[in-house]
């Protein structure tokens, strides 16, 4: 909804809103909030909210400690599981320093650049996550165990999906909060399952995300369980990924999918740390339909790019390496500068690998060229990367790379 800042604070009046959470991310992507009465609503529009981050990842440690929080009042959600009386609401902000300035490693103001650039020249890209987690019992004294919550399979049905129950119960929950879910099912690890949601423009579409990992471990706690976003949480058993449909429209009318798929595959093994940033995420990639080549095809699922089959609005394209531990602010500002530059440079896709890359014999593989195999490579790729220092901030580079 796009609310102004009058209509928001007018709706704190009249709907008895008792808190305001002012939620930002750290670099890394891990939600932080404050929360502020709704007598302090006028202050935070009209000069914003300072907060010490000394603490926060990223945030520039003791040396420069305050930054400002500015609220962006067309995010306001109400927070359904808190009481009806005295409702709590949140919306996302934008940071600056204290002189006005923006600060340089707020992701949400990243992405904000790299959409205004877009449009300057032309383009609107949209993107759809769609994110898989792993549900886990907790023991006796409610700490998260390993011990999956059931042994479905993929798309398998109650009563040995047990997640069934959680999933509606976060999809109903989504859209209260303005998300909306186009389906979930049961995915193929023990325990693990995957919802999808709508396509949206880029700004929203991190929103969304962000605030889906903090829906499904508010509802699995209140279930007695804990969700788990790690790329790998069982040695022996598929990983979890965040696959990225995105696609771009060219406002002047000509097709540019093509050259934005080559422009991604083009700058995906120097991106690679962004989007797959711990170790455990290497440890995911090149097995159980995770990708470990730079290729792509239609509807293969063992391809770095699928197409998927679609028809009109419906038509984009699936990048299936990144997973859940990715700031999603900073991988679809990433998407957007390569997509852009392979559309602006004119790149042309490599032939479709129409082939199964798990079990396809080394000869035919040498023909790829692989993803980073493990965390270390990708940190040294993305730090010589004169695309990746182009668009990103040093401070930001640096924390990811070091």
């Amino acid at each position: 909804m796009n609310y102004s800042a009058q209509e928001v604070m007018q709706y704190a009046r009249e709907a008895d809103v008792k808190m305001i959470r002012l939620a930002f991310c750290d670099v890394y992507g891990k939600q932080k909030n404050i929360v502020i009465m709704p007598r302090e609503l006028e202050r935070a529009f009209g000069f914003g909210i300072a907060i010490d981050a000394s603490a926060i990842a990223g945030f520039g440690g003791a040396v420069r400690s305050d930054l400002i929080l500015h609220p962006d009042p067309a995010t306001l959600t109400l927070m359904p599981w808190r009481p009806e009386t005295g409702k709590v609401v949140r919306m996302f902000c934008d940071i600056s320093y204290p002189d006005g300035s923006p600060f340089e490693c707020d992701t949400r103001g990243i992405l904000k650049q790299a959409v205004a650039e877009a449009v300057n020249r032309g383009y609107l890209f949209t993107f759809g996550p769609e994110m898989e987690f792993y549900l886990f019992k907790n023991d006796a004294e409610g700490e998260p165990t390993k011990v999956p919550y059931d042994r479905a399979g993929y798309m398998d049905i109650a009563p040995d999906d047990k997640g069934e129950t959680v999933r509606r119960e976060i999809c109903l929950m989504m859209e209260e909060m303005g998300i909306l879910p186009e389906s979930s099912h049961h995915e193929e690890g023990p325990g693990q399952n995957e919802i999808d949601f709508r396509y949206a423009d880029p700004v929203s579409a991190a929103d969304n995300a962000v605030i889906f990992q903090s829906i499904v471990k508010s509802v699995a706690a209140r279930n007695g369980l804990t969700a788990d976003f790690s790329p790998k949480p069982l040695v022996d058993k598929p990983g979890s990924g965040m696959h990225i449909n995105f696609s771009v429209r060219s406002l002047g009318g000509e097709n540019c999918m093509a050259q934005a798929i080559a422009g991604i595959m083009d700058k995906i093994y120097a991106i690679t740390a962004f989007l797959n940033p711990c170790e455990n995420s290497y440890a995911r990639l090149g097995g159980n339909k995770a990708p470990g080549y730079i290729s792509w095809s239609t509807q293969n699922r063992s391809q770095l790019i699928r197409i998927p089959a679609a028809e009109g609005d419906f038509v984009r394209a699936e990048l299936r390496s990144p997973d859940p531990a990715a700031n999603p602010y900073v991988a679809f500002a990433l998407m957007i500068y390569a997509g852009l530059e392979g559309i602006e440079q004119q790149m042309q896709l490599p032939e479709s690998a129409d082939i199964n890359l798990f079990s396809a014999p080394a000869e035919v593989l040498k023909r790829f060229k692989k993803l980073p195999v493990d965390l270390a490579e990708a940190r040294t790729a993305a730090y010589a990367s004169g695309f990746v220092n182009e668009h990103l901030p040093a401070e930001l580079v640096a924390l990811y790379c070091r």
